[in-house]
């Protein structure tokens, strides 16, 4: 009798301490995804406080620009760099210092004084998101190792990191509404303060994995190049602060930085980033998808913010509303994917959802200063939905076309791409906005020269002004910018339904027929993040966090 109580008392300590663990991943899972949501809406909260955060701190048009990407321009180069840091010298560290990282730039944007500490401020959130992003996969496949509740716990990531970037404008309208600018990223402080020390509790130490020299020149060449080729563009567009001459030069530089950590990548036995995989066809293809569908997306969906607040007239939370069917279509998009993957095939899907956002963005080409409320409903269904089906089969196709030991780097490829489509689009057609809106606002009867050069900076600056000028002239130049950010505003939907319709025929044209979302039974499904049996991250596939 005593051996059969010793017994079952046994069993039931082994049950409990199984119970045990499996909340722990679960407590553990909730925590990254926390992680992952603050990264996200990081992202996407500044587009509606544009206009409050212009009036406030008079920042120029390429002020502002940087003020807006420079967050995904130093998040795109460092994720490859701290996401092999992470796995030589511990992922739960990283986690941590990003923790910190992120709370202090947070608590120092939140009460810049100066254009250029916001600008120093949104940079640090970069490095410290850049640091806990890669951690959050690596750690959820080392906590999880069966399969299926991987499988679902990286659903479940995925899906917080889509909801964060659809709630982001919508927190942004409320606190830029109710409070200040500086509370969209104030938030993040308290929110870190109790997640820094349950990460301390519950966040597993991971084995250090020191298997080969890691190459900080490559991390220090595609940062330093990614930054350069964004600055050369703002200013060659504007040049305002050093001149065009020296705009072109400084972004000849960073493309031969580029070129230089290319060719450096191709020498060396362990690289950064695999870049090797381009050879293969479909995989470029898809990762061409991937950076410009972001590209075009994410500086339209800042533009459009403006647009609807300082063209339309509506509050920062009225514009936030007025946004969420773009995010609620492209969360729908994700989940009706697979299906239509299996439906119409990889290729079709692809090149349709690309298609589809052309078609969707072009009634924008008719908008001017007067309200459409559904024509603007109907656009943003279409384009969020578009997007993110034509997202998922690209991620599809990425993942299917290498093998499964290289699938880490093909996704690591595929992250970057994504934050580099985000930084690049707000840079570059946040730049044609900027070029095309200055001369098109003319000269005002009444405005001085030194304010209207101010009014041209920007719609948010033209604002600014016209409420100071008053009299007569205010109401004019508010009305001569609004129809002049219409103009520059299509000037940009003509360059993104361009290179949609460009991309979308390349895909029609270069995917491979064999290329199909059946894949042989066992492996991962056709757009879920679904883990590969071997250790390699095949999993680790970005959704739209822009």
């Amino acid at each position: 009798m005593a051996a059969v109580e010793a017994e079952s008392g046994g069993a039931v300590r082994a049950r409990g301490i199984a119970r045990e663990h499996r909340a722990s991943r679960w407590s553990i899972l909730v925590l990254l995804c926390f992680s992952l949501l603050l990264i996200a809406v990081d992202a996407t909260v500044l587009h509606i406080a544009v206009p409050a955060l212009t009036a406030a701190l008079e920042p120029s048009a390429v002020q502002l620009l940087w003020i807006i990407d420079i967050y995904s321009l130093v998040v795109a180069p460092l994720l490859v760099t701290f996401g092999t840091l992470g796995d030589r010298y511990g992922r739960r560290r990283f986690v941590l210092a990003g923790y910190v990282v992120f709370g202090l730039a947070s608590l120092s944007a939140a009460f810049s004084w100066t254009p250029y500490a916001l600008i120093v401020s949104r940079a640090f959130l970069g490095v410290g998101g850049a640091m806990i992003m890669p951690a959050t996969l690596s750690i959820i496949r080392q906590v999880f190792t069966d399969r299926r509740e991987r499988a679902i716990a990286l659903g479940v990531w995925s899906a917080v990191a889509a909801a964060g970037a659809a709630v982001g404008p919508l927190i942004g309208g409320v606190l830029v509404e109710h409070l200040w600018w500086g509370a969209v990223f104030l938030i993040n402080v308290p929110l870190l303060l109790v997640a820094l020390p349950l990460a301390v509790r519950i966040l597993p130490s991971s084995p250090r994995g020191a298997t080969h020299r890691w190459d900080a020149p490559s991390a220090v060449l595609s940062t330093a190049g990614i930054l350069a080729v964004a600055f050369g563009l703002k200013e060659a567009g504007y040049g305002h602060t050093i001149g065009r001459g020296l705009a072109v030069a400084v972004f000849l530089a960073g493309a031969a930085l580029l070129v230089w950590f290319v060719r450096r990548q191709r020498r060396l036995a362990f690289p950064l980033l695999d870049l090797g995989l381009f050879a293969e066809r479909a995989f470029a293809t898809g990762v061409a998808c991937v950076l410009l569908a972001i590209f075009a997306l994410v500086g339209l969906e800042l533009m459009l913010a403006q647009y609807l607040q300082l063209v339309l007239g509506l509050s920062p939370l009225e514009a936030a509303v007025r946004m969420l069917p773009l995010m609620v279509a492209a969360i729908a998009g994700g989940l009706a994917a697979a299906h239509v993957l299996r439906r119409i095939g990889l290729r079709a899907t692809m090149s349709g959802g690309l298609a589809l956002t052309a078609l969707s963005l072009a009634p924008v080409l008719t908008w001017g200063v007067e309200q459409h409320s559904a024509m603007l409903t109907v656009s943003f269904v279409g384009i969020g939905f578009g997007v993110e089906v034509a997202l998922l089969a690209a991620s599809d196709t990425i993942m299917a076309s290498v093998p499964e030991s290289r699938a880490g780097g093909a996704a690591a490829i595929e992250e970057t791409a994504y934050e580099l489509g985000a930084g690049l689009g707000i840079a570059v057609l946040g730049t044609i906005t900027t070029v095309v809106y200055a001369p098109a606002l003319g000269v005002i009867p009444g405005v001085p020269g030194l304010l209207m050069a101010q009014a041209r900076e920007s719609l948010a600056a033209a604002a600014h002004v016209a409420a100071e000028t008053g009299g007569a002239a205010g109401p004019a130049l508010l009305d001569a910018a609004r129809v002049a950010f219409v103009t520059a505003l299509h000037s940009t939907v003509v360059v993104s339904v361009a290179l949609l319709s460009l991309t979308a025929l390349a895909v029609a044209v270069l995917i491979p027929r064999p290329a199909s979302p059946r894949r042989a039974p066992g492996s991962a499904p056709a757009t879920g993040p679904a883990p590969a049996p071997a250790p390699a991250p095949a999993e680790e596939r970005r959704p739209v966090s822009a």
